[in-house]
């Protein structure tokens, strides 16, 4: 199993052919203040099974902060690995849509994946203050 891509993007999609687009790949966000609200990203996964390894896997995705501290709920997708005829391996993708992601403080965070229940890969995001980040990139969080 070789993890090919694992990137928080602005969008992603999986046309059902075998093409995985990927647009505006990121691992930092900038923001006048903290907390805040982040609109919308895309976690992207293209995961490569050779023919022995195929079958049903189940997947763990976590997003946390520096000390390991969840701050989106943990994602367990399940996937199927199948090899067609006379293919060595092939690939499966994940597109997961996170919207309204709430930040508490300005820090590094993390996306983690697991595969089978071990460790496979993991991709920072750096949240960083700018305060002359333009408004479209925050929004305030509502108040806790």
């Amino acid at each position: 199993m070789k993890i090919e891509i694992f990137n928080l993007c602005d969008f992603a999609s999986y046309d059902g052919s075998g093409k995985l687009n990927v647009i505006g790949v990121f691992d930092t966000i900038w923001a006048r203040e903290a907390p805040f609200v982040y609109d919308l990203c895309t976690l992207a996964i293209r995961i490569r099974f050779e023919k022995l390894e195929e079958g049903v896997k189940k997947l763990k995705i976590s997003f946390v902060d520096a000390d390991g501290k969840s701050i989106l709920p943990v994602m367990e997708p399940q996937v199927l690995a199948q090899v067609p005829p006379n293919m060595s391996s092939s690939t499966v993708h994940v597109v997961s849509m996170m919207s309204q992601t709430r930040f508490p403080s300005f820090g590094d965070y993390s996306v983690h994946l697991a595969v089978e229940g071990r460790q496979e890969s993991s991709t920072p995001l750096w949240v960083r203050q700018n305060l002359i980040a333009p408004p479209h990139f925050q929004r305030a969080a509502p108040s806790a």
